[in-house]
């Protein structure tokens, strides 16, 4: 089926359903949290989501084992943390499934250009990466419990395994997480489009 942005007259309560859905998935990117806390301290919904760009740099980069949980029940995740991080032509999209009258809608959330999204101090719970990586000074293997160059207070269970890095680059990220927290997050020129049959950043 071929994409297109959702248009044209609508009920109220079909209306209020896709914000608040939409609201609710996009808090998930935008929810701020004290200094030092993790990403799994909220419940995740029961959709993950999806996030690209052209190049994603990074500083005070780690990574290790966890779990994401919620209603719908818990994920395996790789928290992956960076104090400060900076997107290129940012996207990120979410499927809300089977909205009244509408059915399957899109979220999509795009910041073009340089320098698109950036945030400090963020902690993804990431279910799938893929994209030509390169770490500065990497410790690989690290007891998870003693990762110190992410945000304060970021650290995994004590003995699980751990790695991290100065600075961390991927160029043209492909990420699927299911939760997402920062102490700070800026998305410039941002546009939230809703979508029937398509609309996702890959």
């Amino acid at each position: 089926m071929a994409d297109s942005r959702v248009r044209g007259r609508t009920r109220r309560g079909v209306f209020a359903g896709v914000l608040v859905a939409g609201l609710a998935v996009s808090a998930l990117l935008l929810v701020a949290v004290s200094r030092g806390a993790l990403a799994a301290s909220f419940a995740v919904s029961g959709t993950s989501f999806k996030i690209s760009a052209d190049r994603l740099e990074g500083t005070g980069f780690v990574q290790f084992g966890g779990v994401d949980g919620g209603p719908e029940g818990a994920h395996a995740v790789s928290p992956s943390a960076f104090r400060t991080v900076v997107l290129d032509n940012f996207c990120q999209s979410a499927s809300l499934r089977s909205l009244p009258v509408v059915g399957d809608v899109t979220l999509r959330i795009a910041s073009p250009g340089e320098g698109g999204m950036s945030a400090t101090d963020i902690v993804l719970g990431v279910a799938e990466q893929r994209g030509d990586l390169t770490l500065l000074n990497p410790q690989i293997g690290v007891d998870a419990g003693q990762v110190s160059k992410g945000p304060p207070g970021v650290v995994g269970p004590p003995g699980g395994f751990g790695q991290q890095a100065d600075r961390a680059t991927i160029v043209a990220p492909r990420i699927e997480a299911w939760s997402a927290a920062a102490s700070t997050l800026r998305l410039k020129n941002s546009l939230l489009t809703l979508h029937n049959g398509g609309g996702e950043c890959y």
